[in-house]
């Protein structure tokens, strides 16, 4: 079976993401933490992927595979003299809701090093295409760029199951968050 290219994401992919992601996060702790409400879940997790999909498209840091089957959202190393302090985001969600969010985005992003890296914030295969092996292909387009640039790569995950899965792909543990769900951070060294 030969894997799909692997193409960067444009605007015109944004539905066919954000679908994908809603459907491969549907029972990852950190989104049910999150946004546990069965009838609200859908729209809530629509509209955190795809803000996060607006942030970064831009910045060519979305890689896809088959149409948007399998998506990988980076984040490349910011530049603070370039950072843009706009006007505050409205949020999409309730007061309640959105103090969950903010609360778990301050915790993951205090615990982050201070010195610059690739962030893979976003990885998700639709349940549809799972096991073809994509998840990883998308992942390696980043993890390529993040050591075209000299530097590591650093990722987040509160599903157990998947500590051992970016172990074998040559992920190291940097740290355990215990709240709000327990969370890893680990993180990739460029090759030498």
């Amino acid at each position: 079976m030969t894997t799909p290219e692997i193409t960067i994401a444009t605007p015109a992919d944004r539905a066919t993401v954000v679908d994908t992601l809603v459907a491969a996060f549907v029972k990852d702790p950190i989104l049910r933490c999150l946004f546990p409400d069965e009838e609200t879940y859908p729209r809530y997790s629509a509209a955190f992927f795809g803000h996060l999909f607006d942030k970064r498209v831009h910045r060519k840091s979305i890689w896809t595979i088959g149409g948007g089957a399998s998506v990988a959202i980076w984040e490349p190393p910011s530049d603070p003299s370039a950072a843009a302090h706009g006007s505050p985001e409205i949020s999409p969600y309730p007061a309640d809701v959105q103090a969950r969010v903010q609360s778990y985005d301050d915790v993951v992003h205090d615990a982050l090093p201070t010195y610059p890296f690739w962030y893979l914030g976003v990885l998700g295969t639709h349940p549809d295409n799972a096991g073809r092996g994509w998840g990883r292909a998308v992942m390696r387009a980043g993890l390529e760029r993040a050591a075209a640039d000299g530097l590591p790569a650093i990722l987040e995950t509160s599903n157990p199951g998947n500590v051992e899965l970016y172990r074998r792909a040559g992920w190291e543990v940097m740290s355990f968050l215990p709240e709000p769900v327990p969370t890893w951070l680990m993180m990739q060294q460029p090759p030498r």
